[in-house]
């Protein structure tokens, strides 16, 4: 147990005749956690009780466990997921805990970091000057531009390749098509995009220009799959869409579906996509591990995807849409799940971190993904950024 330091109110407890033990509600009452939560906890094994009634099920606790209850309730107001709080306290040593904790708020920090830069952006923006780093503003970051690659390859066990990928000067983009119409879902997708970075769309205008885009290609998917003659929607026929619109400064971000973008910066890669899936919903709420959502039978159940109707339990097609800042030196990655279902974080950012080129990353990434099987489709996007 976790000797910390926390003290709690004076609260009666019961004592039960198997000894100095506290009834559920005493207990919820004395560590500040709800009998839902614990019973929640109780069921992840991360705060079993002290003593089940084998007659009635009743769970009694017992007064010791309470400063690692306080430690657990903390920990969730941190916004600490649930599989990583069970690692804390299976740790014993206050020492130990408090390095592991200090290491994932340097993480939570260092993602969250494009955020907190888009919030500084739209302030700056929003006031009487200009946000740092547009184009053509006094003060602003040296000229920046682009390099890129993409590869796409089919799945071993497919009949043809239903994804898409798509890198250029103003737009990066992966789709996974599904159903029947599939192939013709994600080409569609990304088809729709391609016309909308033509345009003139300075940094101030892009969030709007990426809804716009967005909604754009729901449109082009519902179409393609209402006419591919292979039932549209209704048969669950869509994509999923991860993409990255460069306007000369900043990069645009349009996602939905279980592909992914990821942001190699200093060395460590951060994945800055969420996946719109069942087994996701899971691991949020801390009823999954990452390492049980890989092989978990709901994989590749979506709750978000571009034209699907209910054949894949995707039913609405809104994407996320944010800007993210970029600096010198940084490196994209877009992937389908075909790659990151079956190549671990770790080998990808290797991978990512010593190649020469985004065309050698792109070739690499692919490699692996057939070495290791390769079922699915695999389509990879990278990009750096660098100074011109």
């Amino acid at each position: 147990m976790l000797g910390l330091p926390f003290r709690c109110e004076e609260v009666r407890v019961e004592r039960e005749e198997s000894g100095s033990r506290v009834t559920i509600g005493a207990f919820a009452r004395l560590c500040r956690l709800s009998a839902k939560a614990l019973r929640r906890y109780d069921e992840l094994g991360l705060l079993p009780p002290a003593l089940v009634d084998p007659a009635n099920g009743y769970r009694y606790y017992a007064e010791e466990q309470v400063e690692t209850a306080r430690l657990v309730a903390w920990l969730r107001r941190i916004g600490m997921p649930l599989d990583r709080i069970k690692e804390v306290v299976a740790l014993g040593d206050p020492a130990a805990a408090a390095a592991s904790i200090r290491d994932y708020w340097a993480r939570v920090e260092a993602e969250t970091a494009a955020r907190r830069d888009l919030a500084v952006f739209l302030a700056d923006h929003l006031s009487e000057g200009k946000a740092p780093g547009t184009p053509g503003v006094p003060g602003a970051l040296g000229t920046l531009g682009i390099r890129y690659a993409a590869r796409s390859e089919q799945g071993a066990v497919r009949e043809h390749n239903q994804d898409a990928a798509y890198a250029g000067a103003r737009l990066l983009a992966v789709a996974d098509g599904f159903g029947a119409g599939g192939a013709g879902a994600s080409a569609a997708a990304i088809d729709a995009l391609k016309p909308v970075v033509l345009g003139a769309a300075g940094a101030a205008g892009l969030l709007n220009v990426l809804e716009d885009a967005a909604e754009r290609a729901a449109r082009a998917v519902r179409e393609a799959v209402a006419g591919s003659g292979a039932g549209g929607a209704s048969d669950g026929s869509g994509t999923t869409l991860t993409a990255m619109v460069w306007n000369g400064a900043q990069l645009g971000l349009v996602h939905i579906g279980d592909s992914r973008a990821h942001l190699l910066r200093d060395g460590e890669l951060f994945r800055i996509t969420h996946d719109h899936s069942v087994v996701q919903s899971m691991i949020d709420d801390g009823s999954l591990t990452e390492a049980e959502a890989a092989s978990h039978p709901r994989r590749a159940l979506l709750l978000r995807a571009l034209g699907a109707g209910d054949g894949r339990g995707a039913g609405v097609s809104t994407a996320d849409v944010r800007l993210q800042e970029v600096r010198p030196g940084d490196r994209y990655l877009l992937c389908s799940d075909g790659l990151s279902t079956v190549v671990g974080g770790a080998e990808t950012a290797r991978v990512l971190a010593g190649a020469d080129g985004p065309g050698t990353a792109v070739r690499e990434l692919v490699a692996l993904a057939v070495a290791a099987g390769g079922p699915d489709d695999v389509s990879c996007v990278v990009a750096d950024v660098v100074s011109l």
